[in-house]
């Protein structure tokens, strides 16, 4: 295979990048939008508040829309907004056709659905089809009715172990600690059956044997459709089906794999008849035009099988938790791309990458620690060893900056723009993620990476709402990284993101080639070609010479404050720092490998 054929650029408008190169992936000429989107995460509750009750509202997103507009993303996906009693930030939907309240109406929805088509923005939103919340109407009917009845068949219902039915049909775990079975108080005040539910006990799941749930969301795919959605993030899409006869499971929980319990044997994920509902789903979204996508978020494993779902005829997308995982660990994160890129090759899809969400540390916090961070998934605390910040915005920055140079599409979450930490400093009395109370507070959930953001550095709220206190507090450093304040500074964290989107879409990255320049892949460097560009990370302590090249960007941001423009350095005589990324325009002296 040679190196993709735009490396022809003339040599004395570039550095001459001689060596071997090992080609993983060519550029993708196949039409999609999403094959190489940059999709923006918006967490509702925690984006805007325009009302003033503390919590983020549907107004707000579309107040502030203009502002990721100038970022030059394609896309948002929001994060449940349905009617939902709260009980896990709106993951627990009682109504799929509706909005909350807490967030607005109907109206609100399709003004901010204008607003977007006006900026030229996709809609995606959240989909949660494994399960609803105890509040759903369904699930009030199929407490009301008998064992066997078609209203319980709408879940996955069982009667008990032991001799008076006491103990739980099976040994699951919740997501979330402790059992995944409650047991019910039947209509005639009797202790009755169990209920699964894989998270909370306020979440149920639903039973997807049963033909009248299929129907169910086919129904609420095509309200949200004809509302001018360009497509759905599906929540946990490989939990719906179970194995049948429910077997018991000894392993994780999430299903990773362990000593003894590979994933891929997980009775309550990634089960074959998976794949019938997805192709149906596809065949439904296609009925709209070839614009409508769907985005899996499926944690299997290993990473090749993550190809299964996105065959043709399946998902769009399918997020990449490997790469997520992977830190910066240079030789970890060869693996995965190489690996992600080899896999979904070969069935035509192309990769997304991430590194932040509304589940996890944010990565501006996880890179702030040398190693792991403590607790890393479920939060940090104030009594945990404590982030080096400015550290872990140095580093994500430059993590941020190799990302985005990878062929494929790339998620970015609300806020990491700014370089925003997570909130470490919560009270126990205002946390609110489920897995805090679940677990006695061994665990203390999601919390950290939900704070509300910082818009307007001497507004109350920092700008997120001019009313009541936000739901979770912020930290005090939110104020010195409010939005007005960094889009004043053109060293700031947020402008090196508006740069570093710029660049990506002007030199084509997201559609490009990728081949590993391996004089420059060490045990603490990765470095490889995507077109023209040269983009290579130092994770090491020490500095290193840079190759000839010219400098588009850097991750560090001195030359900013020196006064002087990015293309003005050149590369040849320079070094890259510890924790730092840069983008340079090479030339290839043997276009074939």
């Amino acid at each position: 295979m040679s190196v993709d054929s735009a490396l022809t650029l003339p040599a004395e408008l570039a550095g001459t990048l001689a060596g071997p190169l090992t080609p993983v992936h060519a550029a993708d000429h196949l039409p999609g939008w999403w094959r190489s989107a940059v999709i923006y995460q918006v967490y509702p509750r925690s984006f805007r508040d325009l009302n003033g009750d503390g919590i983020g509202d549907l107004a707000g997103i579309t107040a502030e829309l203009p502002k990721l507009a100038e970022l030059d993303i394609d896309a948002v996906w929001l994060s449940p907004f349905y009617r939902s009693p709260q009980r896990d930030a709106g993951y627990d939907v009682s109504d799929y056709c509706d909005v909350d309240p807490l967030f607005g109406t109907l109206a609100d929805f399709d003004a901010m659905m204008a607003e977007a088509t006006r900026l030229g923005l996709r809609l995606i939103v959240d989909l949660v089809p494994n399960h609803c919340s105890d509040q759903h109407v369904a699930f009030r009917a199929a407490l009301a009715a008998p064992a066997g009845s078609p209203e319980r068949d709408m879940f996955i219902f069982r009667d008990g172990q032991g001799q008076f039915g006491e103990e739980p049909p099976n040994n699951w775990e919740s997501h979330f600690g402790g059992p995944a079975w409650t047991r019910i108080t039947e209509p005639d005040g009797t202790p009755g059956q169990w209920y699964l539910h894989l998270f909370d006990t306020s979440q149920p799941d639903f039973n997807w044997d049963n033909d009248a749930v299929h129907e169910e969301f086919e129904r609420v795919l095509r309200f949200w459709l004809d509302r001018g959605v360009s497509g759905f993030r599906v929540d946990v899409a490989h939990a719906l089906v179970k194995a049948p006869g429910l077997p018991a499971w000894g392993g994780r929980a999430d299903g990773n794999s362990c000593d003894g319990f590979p994933g891929h044997d997980a009775p309550m994920f990634g089960q074959p008849a998976l794949h019938d509902i997805y192709r149906k789903w596809r065949r439904i979204l296609a009925e709209y035009g070839p614009d409508r996508i769907l985005c899996a978020e499926a944690n299997v494993d290993p990473l090749p099988r993550l190809a299964d779902w996105v065959r043709p005829d399946e998902m769009h997308q399918a997020f990449n938790f490997p790469y997520l995982h992977a830190g910066l660990d240079v030789h970890r994160m060869r693996g995965v791309i190489t690996e992600s890129l080899t896999a979904l090759d070969s069935v035509g899809a192309p990769s997304t990458w991430v590194l932040s969400n509304h589940d996890v540390v944010r990565h501006a916090t996880r890179f702030g620690y040398d190693g792991h961070a403590p607790c890393d998934g479920d939060g940090i605390g104030s009594f945990d060893p404590q982030p080096d910040e400015a550290l872990g915005r140095s580093r994500a920055a430059a993590a941020s900056m190799f990302m985005l140079g990878l062929p494929g599409g790339a998620y970015l979450y609300q806020g990491e723009e700014l370089g925003l930490p997570d909130g470490i400093d919560i009270p126990d009395n205002q946390r609110q993620d489920p897995t805090f109370a679940r677990t006695g507070g061994e665990r203390l959930g999601r919390d950290g990476c939900r704070v509300p953001l910082p818009w307007r550095a001497a507004e109350l709220h920092t700008g997120f709402g001019n009313g009541a206190a936000p739901w979770l507090p912020q930290p005090a450093s939110f104020a010195g990284l409010a939005r007005d304040v960094q889009a004043a500074s053109p060293s700031s964290h947020l402008n090196l993101y508006r740069r570093m989107l710029a660049a990506r879409r002007e030199l084509g990255l997201g559609q490009g080639s990728l081949a590993w320049a391996e004089d420059w892949c060490t045990d603490t460097c990765l470095a490889y070609v995507n077109g023209t560009t040269l983009v290579l990370l130092n994770a090491g302590r020490e500095t290193v010479e840079l190759p000839p090249g010219r400098v588009l960007l850097r991750s560090s941001q001195g030359y900013a404050e020196a006064g002087l423009e990015s293309s003005e350095l050149p590369c040849s005589g320079h070094r890259l720092g510890s924790g730092e990324t840069v983008w340079l325009e090479i030339y290839i002296e043997d276009a074939e490998s």
